[in-house]
């Protein structure tokens, strides 16, 4: 069974499932990208992970990870193993130092507790064959999707529009100092991806 490399492309709230986010990985190889919905929880874990930010709290996936540790096992790579029904299975390959052996887990999961082992994310050509999507579709459709707004510059459903005032990153209005306050409330309250915004501006005015 040939095993393709994945990388992690982006994660994005999902469109059709209210509550749950798009996690698109892609081939390192190739023009392939694999788009999975996972959970809020899942979500986080991974946006954290993914953006460096230090939980006041360890998450579940750390505390997997200081298990893990504590008892000499480690996690050698991920692997999305299987599409059934439109659901995606995986399992997490581990060693104890003499013998290797696989966990059961979700994507979401697997991926997550991966991340902070630094390990790679593989799949199976049957999984990308299946459910994956070529990058020259994607690009065909966001032509279209240029064109279309060409053609109406009108406020429709589904026209990208600015966000409001509040969902927009901290302004430069804002002094550096207040900021720092912000991201130690925002962390605080375990609300990350407001914590990434403002890390992002700090980095930016510290650039």
């Amino acid at each position: 069974m040939k095993k393709i490399q994945l990388e992690i492309l982006g994660l994005s709230s999902s469109q059709s499932q209210s509550g749950s986010f798009a996690l698109i990985l892609g081939e390192k190889t190739g023009n392939r990208r694999l788009p999975i919905i996972i959970g809020m929880f899942e979500a986080q874990s991974i946006a954290i992970q993914i953006e460096k930010i230090n939980p006041n709290r360890p998450l579940t996936h750390d505390l997997f990870k200081s298990f893990a540790e504590q008892v000499h096992v480690v996690v050698l790579e991920v692997l999305i193993s299987d599409l059934k029904e439109g659901v995606f299975y995986s399992k997490i390959v581990c060693s104890d130092g003499a013998t290797t052996f696989e966990l059961d887990s979700r994507p979401s999961d697997a991926i997550a507790i991966g991340l902070r082992f630094g390990v790679p994310i593989y799949t199976v050509e049957s999984v990308l064959s299946e459910a994956g999507i070529i990058l020259s579709d994607l690009d065909e459709n966001a032509d279209e999707d240029t064109d279309d707004e060409d053609e109406d510059d009108d406020d429709t459903p589904g026209t990208p529009t600015a966000p409001p005032a509040e969902q927009r990153e901290p302004s430069g209005q804002v002094s550096l100092d207040e900021l720092t306050k912000m991201l130690a409330q925002a962390l605080e309250k375990e609300d990350y991806e407001k914590a990434a915004k403002i890390r992002d501006e700090l980095n930016k005015r510290n650039g």
